[in-house]
């Protein structure tokens, strides 16, 4: 998931002369799901699956983060996606 929301983010500034989305509605030009998982674009989080989702976006980068709910039950590592499409799990 964050890797298409990633992606998606990359895709649309390649199309928008390198400036990246900073509203989901944008985003979601290049990929329908992402209002499911940044429904609280303004700094919030979206559980999703037993992650909870966030996302950060600005005209010069982004950041998707999964974050497990209750963490070892379900999930253990938290994930990020960011400008340039860079995935690390912390």
């Amino acid at each position: 998931t964050l890797r298409s929301l990633s992606t998606s983010a990359e895709t649309y500034a390649t199309s928008h002369s390198g400036a990246y989305p900073t509203t989901v509605a944008e985003l979601t030009e290049f990929i329908s799901s992402a209002g499911s998982y940044c429904a609280n674009a303004a700094g919030g989080t979206t559980a999703v699956q037993g992650y909870n989702y966030g996302c950060t976006l600005a005209v010069g980068a982004y950041t998707f983060a999964a974050t497990p709910v209750t963490v070892g039950t379900t999930g253990s590592v938290t994930y990020t996606a960011t400008t340039g499409g860079v995935l690390t799990p912390l």
